[in-house]
């Protein structure tokens, strides 16, 4: 998650869910005389109540104090002319083709795709192919011979034949002759639609009718069908990978020491506190959050991960590109819930070929709502500069267009003229349209020319149609510019002003201390013997290392290791151990003894600026932005009816 997007997601928690239009306003403040009314106080209000934690957000005269100091930053930028910035305006646009997005879909059409797509992720299947190509816009005689083929060769298949042998002597997809067809196993949203339709229609064994793609004719055979194997929640063990060579080897060699511990009958949380090093989950015992296929950036984790059938099972060490890990199996889940799915399906639906199902609903929707004619005449005339020559990619633009300004299209009150279906005809010719004679593609591509010009004046007119959309788009404008003005005024100060951030380093940096520390080797066993003898060898000062190397023999990993500096309290140090300097003596916690060999004690002590520079910028930012405010009140007028919140706070309350 960027800046940006965690700005947005905290910025009055502004969300995208629909409110009640209140049609009843009346002005609540203004600032340098411009109004702002009760009803959106009111909106944003209700909108956040159940979502701040901070119960002085909730208190309504503290937040008529956030609101308007929200608006004075907002008035600010304004007076700085970031509206204007060509990277806003992109930025606000582009949101706003998103959020649209939600206002062209069919709620019906899409709740069938959603429910059809998630019953068909429950399963995988197996399944060969194989293709004869032929373009989608080919001619009729082309596409007959493919359709011929491809008939020629389904009988064969239904007959006995095998498929593989079929797929490697006629399928025109290039890696058939190495894979025989074979694509492995899929599940929805992983195929062009049609190819899915009657993946999912045809049973084990048996082979589909022919398919219609945009690549050309199929057949398939379907050879198994399994399960979708769903989320799992394990724990792991990590040791990083670490450059040059011999230190890569230190770290496979002490994942392999860890391996050895535990199948000593050593504990997996235990030895996941002690030496893991993902600091993430190290403290709760290595365990991860629950996962998916192809949701970690990992797939030799993945793999090892679903491998494991029982709870309690452990993997042997193996290598990803992050480190060594051992993996225990917790919990496997089932797939998620439909509800649970619905808008990572819904996404899914509008980059696919179901998608069409929703745009022809959409074009019939509004060729209801509004109000559109033709002028036939105009038509007529238009008709006749469209060529044969269209075919070929070769028909322009003629050079009186500009001539055709008259109105070939009016939308209730809007008009298209004559030249902006020349503009869309010469587009179309990308698309390699094949429609014969004529005359009908002209017409097939008026058609098209029209449901699009319905869809640009729906879009034109969402904030008219929809309060609820004027409204999203009116806040996010706001914050768009909120965190630009902020950036400016406040993030980027923070992090280059030295002087300043030195200065409220000087005044807070008690605030910001060091625990008691301690720089030391901890040896640890569950052999009160070993530990002995790792005592005596660091009472003369042998190297942690050696100290493994002499007492872990005969592929026995007797004692661990683990040197650094740790904060009193730290997860790596036994919670009972003295903080003296020297060799301490053997003590037990729980199932194992332990050794410790302090080198040195740091003392509480206050943080250096470099130390805890992240935090001071944030509290330099929260207080360069309060003095902000302050100065802002100065420099506009604000005026509160006093009189209209009194019935707002009644009302609200």
């Amino acid at each position: 998650m960027n800046l940006k997007q965690f700005f947005f997601g905290l910025l009055f928690l502004l969300s995208i869910a629909s409110f009640a239009q209140n049609n009843s306003k009346e002005v609540l403040f203004t600032i340098n005389e411009k109004p702002y009314y009760t009803d959106e106080f009111s909106r944003i209000y209700k909108k956040n109540l159940d979502l701040v934690k901070d119960d002085t957000q909730k208190d309504l005269d503290q937040y008529l104090e956030l609101f308007i100091g929200y608006k004075l930053k907002v008035n600010k930028a304004y007076k700085l002319g970031l509206q204007n910035n060509p990277q806003y305006q992109n930025e606000l646009k582009s949101y706003r083709t998103q959020l649209a997005k939600n206002y062209f879909n069919d709620t019906k059409i899409t709740q069938e795709l959603i429910e059809e797509g998630y019953n068909r992720l429950q399963k995988e299947i197996k399944a060969s192919h194989i293709l004869i190509l032929v373009d989608e816009n080919a001619i009729p005689a082309d596409t007959l011979k493919a359709y011929k083929k491809i008939e020629d060769i389904r009988k064969k298949a239904v007959a006995g034949e095998n498929f593989d042998d079929l797929a490697t002597q006629f399928s025109e997809d290039p890696s058939a002759k190495e894979n025989k067809g074979d694509l492995g196993y899929f599940s929805a949203f992983r195929m062009v639609y049609p190819f899915e339709n009657a993946a999912f229609s045809t049973s084990k064994g048996q082979v589909s009718k022919i398919i219609r793609t945009r690549f050309g004719y199929h057949i398939l055979k379907i050879n198994d069908v399994r399960d979708n194997r769903g989320e799992i929640t394990v724990a792991h063990i990590m040791i990083l990978n670490e450059k040059p060579e011999e230190a890569e080897k230190n770290s496979k060699n002490t994942i392999n020491d860890i391996y050895k511990k535990i199948q000593q009958g050593e504990q997996f949380d235990a030895l996941a506190k002690q030496f893991s090093e993902d600091k993430s989950s190290a403290a709760k015992g290595g365990v991860l959050n629950r996962f998916g296929s192809g949701q970690l950036s990992s797939q030799e984790f993945e793999d090892v991960a679903f491998s494991l059938t029982k709870p309690g099972e452990i993997s042997k060490p193996f290598q990803s590109q992050f480190g060594w890990h051992i993996v225990k199996l917790i919990e496997k889940h089932p797939i998620k819930s439909l509800d649970e799915m619905k808008s990572e399906l819904e996404t899914k639906i509008g980059k696919d070929d179901r998608s069409k199902k929703i745009t022809a609903s959409l074009n019939e929707k509004l060729r209801k709502k509004y109000t559109y004619k033709t002028d036939k005449k105009q038509f007529s005339a238009l008709s006749k500069l469209i060529t044969n020559d269209f075919y070929e990619s070769k028909w322009t633009l003629p050079a009186n267009a500009n001539d055709y300004k008259a109105p070939l299209l009016t939308i209730n009150n809007k008009r298209i003229e004559g030249k902006t279906f020349l503009e869309f005809v010469d587009k179309q010719q990308k698309a390699a349209s094949k429609t014969k004679p004529l005359s009908n593609l002209i017409e097939e591509l008026y058609t098209k020319f029209q449901d699009e010009q319905l869809t640009a004046y729906y879009d034109e007119n969402l904030e008219n149609d929809f309060p609820d959309f004027a409204n999203v788009m009116e806040e996010y404008r706001d914050g768009l510019l909120l965190f630009d003005l902020m950036e400016k005024e406040i993030w980027d100060r923070a992090k280059t002003d030295t002087i300043g951030l030195n200065k409220f380093y000087e005044a807070h940096k008690m605030e910001h201390l060091w625990k008691k520390r301690v720089e030391v080797t901890v040896a640890s066993s569950t052999k009160l013997e070993m530990i002995k003898k790792a005592q005596a060898l660091l009472k003369k000062n042998t190297e942690p290392q050696e100290v493994k190397d002499q007492l872990n023999l005969n592929n026995v990993v007797n004692v661990m290791t683990n040197s650094g500096v740790f904060e009193e309290g730290s997860d790596a140090l036994p919670k009972t151990m003295k903080y003296d300097v020297g060799v301490s003596e053997v003590f037990k916690e729980g199932e194992y003894y332990f050794v410790t060999n302090v080198e040195r004690i740091l003392p509480e002590s206050v943080k250096s600026l470099e130390e805890c520079k992240g935090k001071m910028v944030n509290d330099y930012q929260q207080y360069l932005e309060q003095g902000w405010v302050a100065d802002l009140k100065k420099e506009f007028t604000v005026k509160t009816n006093t009189t209209v919140f009194e019935r707002v706070k009644q009302q609200l309350k």
